[in-house]
């Protein structure tokens, strides 16, 4: 059933990102719309509260940077390769590769600007669509969380489902809040970001629904914790 969930899940996303995409680059005029004046009000604040401008710009450059988070992805690749879980190093190291290439692409294929200021209190370099701080954050979360050894039914007061628990609150902030630093500097519209977060779960379920060695059961469950398959 979990299986099944995360299957459709993939699939939706998917789906509803290539609508998106669809939409950003005809310059579907609702979705313009709103992102213009979504973007116009963030601004506006962003502008007149220079202190929370400073602290968003630091989440979003340093603790929330596409590089930050591959360089988890690498430090997780890194201990599954030395614990003998090859198979799951490699899928996540492909999968960091394969976002960066992607949103690469898509930002290539779009051509979509990034908002102009007169007044800009942060920049950002080629094109908009999509947001790979959004993308990259969603993937390298999204597998991190999938490494996480699940709690047994009945255990949700022990250490386990609390460090579970933690970890996917800590995921949950660090997605929703790299987009809402991308929205807020003025650097990225509203699409971009959701575009960001929809082909970041597409991937993800990707990933781990795709059968590695240890065979599609345990490649989807996401149960194992790391070291478990070790010869």
């Amino acid at each position: 059933m979990r299986s099944d969930r995360l299957r459709w899940t993939g699939v939706g996303c998917a789906l509803l990102a290539a609508a998106l995409t669809l939409l950003v680059a005809a310059r579907w005029g609702p979705v313009v719309s709103y992102d213009e004046q979504l973007a116009r009000h963030l601004h506006a604040s962003a502008v007149s509260r220079p202190g929370v401008t400073a602290a968003t710009r630091a989440l979003s450059d340093w603790a929330w940077d596409p590089w930050t988070m591959r360089g988890l992805a690498a430090l997780a690749c890194w201990l599954l390769w030395r614990r003998g879980e090859r198979g799951r190093a490699l899928r996540i190291g492909v999968a960091a590769a394969v976002a960066a290439a992607v949103q690469r692409g898509l930002k290539e294929l779009v051509g979509r600007e990034r908002p102009v200021w007169p007044d800009p209190v942060d920049s950002a370099q080629y094109a908009a669509y999509p947001s790979g701080h959004a993308m990259t954050a969603t993937v390298v979360c999204g597998l991190l969380l999938w490494l996480l050894p699940r709690p047994a039914p009945g255990t949700a007061g022990n250490r386990l489902a609390r460090t579970a628990r933690t970890a996917w609150a800590l995921a949950a902030v660090s997605v929703a809040g790299v987009g809402f630093t991308r929205l807020y500097l003025g650097v990225h519209w509203l699409s971009d970001v959701v575009g960001g977060w929809l082909l970041g779960v597409a991937l993800v379920a990707l990933v781990i629904r795709f059968p590695g060695p240890g065979g599609p059961a345990r490649a989807a469950s996401g149960c194992v914790p790391v070291g478990a398959d070790r010869r």
